[in-house]
């Protein structure tokens, strides 16, 4: 072959390879520039210190100083939340930024305060056995199951639910996970606290939120209501409950996991509920849009955050799952779903009606958990609509990072992002949330592998 030819062919190689490259690199173009995702990576560390309790530290006349004997994780900095919350905790947990020594103590403390004999509270509502705590306090470590309050004998009253929140079980098994997948080591899941292997409280827990037999999904009634997921306390939700059934389909997979590594008989059990709630979700939950239902009875509304997670977690397939991304990436270009990056718990078209955005709220339209943007499932919702319209995430993307640098908190005191929510008014609470960040990181993390 003469080296004219030779050259040509070289040259065809060349374009054809800039070509599929091309088309390859606009097809999986990233969702985040790498300059923002380590500005993420950066802000998330520093929330998270922030965060931090440090033995002996000093909170507030309230709440005292952390007398647990470890450091603990709040659910963000200044005024945020003065408790150790499991749930807010937990789902920071994959950033990778909490250290061996910090998680064992967090997790051997919730451990420790897990309920062993089911009792009621003053309030009238049901602490059952193997229940995890909501909020532990820092003083003196005693466990709080119920939102709204910090009061560890006038806790459970029926507005906050008459059962604890059934989220935090499954997130207890989400930090034990954790933890042995860090350390690689499982010795820890043999540990006696309180006279009961770690294992065997994880195994409790999972079972405590009630749950239908035929297909584990998880329900509550209005006459025993458990809050589903504490990032909605604050709202009535009640039949089969879509985003907690989620959460205890990821639980049954770690603890399947888990069981693995000790060679136990019991790990395919959970590997087969898993199946069945994944089986089940569409069937019962899922509109004809594409949209997930927060549930079955009381606010039996489509739910933004239930849709986006079940995305996320690999529950939805084929058809289905199709559907569910179109119409979150509809949602962001008609402008119903985000603000400024944060995102709704439920569309702004889907609001129960012009008072409430959820059926039944302790909160004011538009305000908290009943309207207002959140940051905590932007990541959720951003790995969704990728699936479906890349450029549309990454522009969601964009408008989430440029209202954290608009707004960082490390300008100072006037500045507070990454905030709980916030909306269009002006309104915000909770300056310096840690999942607001923590949680995009992580998500992001999947998207730029």
């Amino acid at each position: 072959m003469n080296i004219m030819k030779v050259v040509k062919l070289l040259l065809i190689a060349i374009l054809f390879v800039s070509s599929s490259g091309y088309a390859q690199h606009i097809e999986q173009r990233s969702v985040i520039p790498q300059e923002d995702f380590l500005f993420l990576e950066n802000i998330t560390k520093d929330v998270l210190e922030a965060s931090r309790i440090y033995p002996g530290q000093f909170v507030s006349k309230e709440s005292g100083s952390n007398k647990t004997g470890g450091t603990l994780i709040r659910p963000g900095g200044r005024n945020a939340y003065p408790a150790f919350w499991i749930r807010d905790y937990a789902m920071s947990l994959e950033t990778g930024l909490v250290s061996e020594e910090e998680q064992r103590h967090m997790l051997l403390l919730t451990a420790s305060t897990q309920c062993d004999q089911s009792r009621m509270t003053k309030g009238g509502s049901l602490i059952p056995f193997g229940a995890v705590a909501d909020h532990i306090r820092i003083d003196d470590g005693k466990p709080i199951y119920f939102p709204g309050t910090y009061d560890y004998e006038q806790q459970g009253i029926p507005q906050w639910g008459s059962l604890p929140p059934f989220c935090d079980q499954f997130y207890f098994i989400h930090m034990a996970y954790c933890y042995v997948k860090q350390t690689r080591d499982p010795k820890i899941l043999l540990k006696e606290i309180n006279g009961i292997r770690l294992i065997d409280r994880l195994k409790t827990a999972f079972h405590v939120p009630p749950s239908n037999d035929s297909n584990h999904i998880v329900y509550t009634t209005e006459a025993m209501r458990g809050v589903d997921f504490g990032f909605r306390d604050a709202q009535t939700i009640t039949g089969d409950l879509c985003f907690v059934s989620v959460l205890k389909y990821n639980a049954a997979h770690e603890l399947a996991a888990l069981l693995q590594m000790l060679k136990s008989n019991n790990a395919n059990q959970y590997l087969c509920i898993a199946e069945k709630i994944k089986q089940s979700i569409s069937g019962i939950f899922m509109d004809e849009r594409g949209m997930l239902l927060a549930s079955t009875g009381k606010s039996r509304q489509p739910d933004v955050w239930a849709t986006a997670f079940a995305v996320y977690s690999g529950i939805l397939e084929g058809n289905e799952l199709k559907k569910a991304c179109k119409v979150l990436a509809g949602a962001y270009k008609a402008g119903t779903l985000s603000y400024e990056g944060n995102i709704r718990h439920l569309l702004t078209t889907d609001d129960f009606n012009d008072k409430t955005a959820w059926e039944i709220s302790l909160s004011a339209k538009n305000t908290y958990q009943n309207g207002a943007y959140c940051g905590t499932p932007l990541g959720w919702v951003c790995y969704a609509i990728n699936l479906e319209d890349t450029y549309s995430a990454s522009q969601l993307a964009e408008e989430y990072i440029n209202e954290l640098r608009e707004n960082d908190f490390r300008k100072g005191d006037a500045f507070g992002a990454p905030y709980e929510c916030f909306n269009k008014s002006g309104y915000n609470q909770n300056p310096v949330y840690l999942t607001s960040v923590a949680c995009p990181l992580i998500a992001f993390r999947k998207l730029v592998r």
